[in-house]
């Protein structure tokens, strides 16, 4: 998987990245190409190796299709929620945000939301629920080429149903 200079990309625990430019480095005596990533919401820069991007999870934003499996995702309600301990679950779900996989991150936010109708949640799982939400509208609100208050409002919407 190639990018170009101004594409977007998915950096995964990150979310949203632009590539700003395709620079080469001498390392270790080789010519490497390297990635200039720039993220969208904290503006921190990231190089990536060209030749490791499938490694470190560098990832196309989702087409449009994906985003309607997504909403499935979120709209599943017969999950058995992990009632282990809120550090083991935290790291559990750590894991699945860190994969930068777009299913893995609806997981996240799902489980935690249903689990916030039980439960009082953790201050890091609060954290955690607002990161993947955010990741989340970060990404559809790009695929879907509409404003993220739009997204946010149909995430809202799957959740009060």
């Amino acid at each position: 998987m190639m990018f170009k200079v101004g594409d977007s990309a998915v950096y995964p625990a990150h979310g949203v990245a632009v590539i700003k430019r395709i620079d080469e480095r001498d390392v270790g005596g080789k010519k490497k190409q390297f990635y200039v990533l720039q993220v969208v919401d904290n503006q921190m820069t990231i190089m990536v190796p060209t030749d490791n991007v499938g490694s470190v999870g560098l990832r196309e934003i989702i087409s449009t299709k994906d985003v309607s499996n997504v909403y499935k995702i979120l709209k599943k309600r017969d999950v058995k929620i992990d009632q282990t301990t809120w550090n083991r679950r935290y790291r559990e779900y750590m894991e699945k945000i860190k994969t930068g996989s777009v299913y893995e991150i609806a997981e996240v936010l799902r489980n935690l939301f249903l689990l916030r109708h039980s439960k009082d949640l953790s201050f890091g799982e609060r954290k955690m629920l607002d990161q993947a939400k955010h990741l989340l509208v970060k990404e559809i609100s790009l695929a879907k080429q509409t404003g993220e208050d739009i997204i946010e409002q149909e995430i809202q919407t799957i959740f009060a149903s």
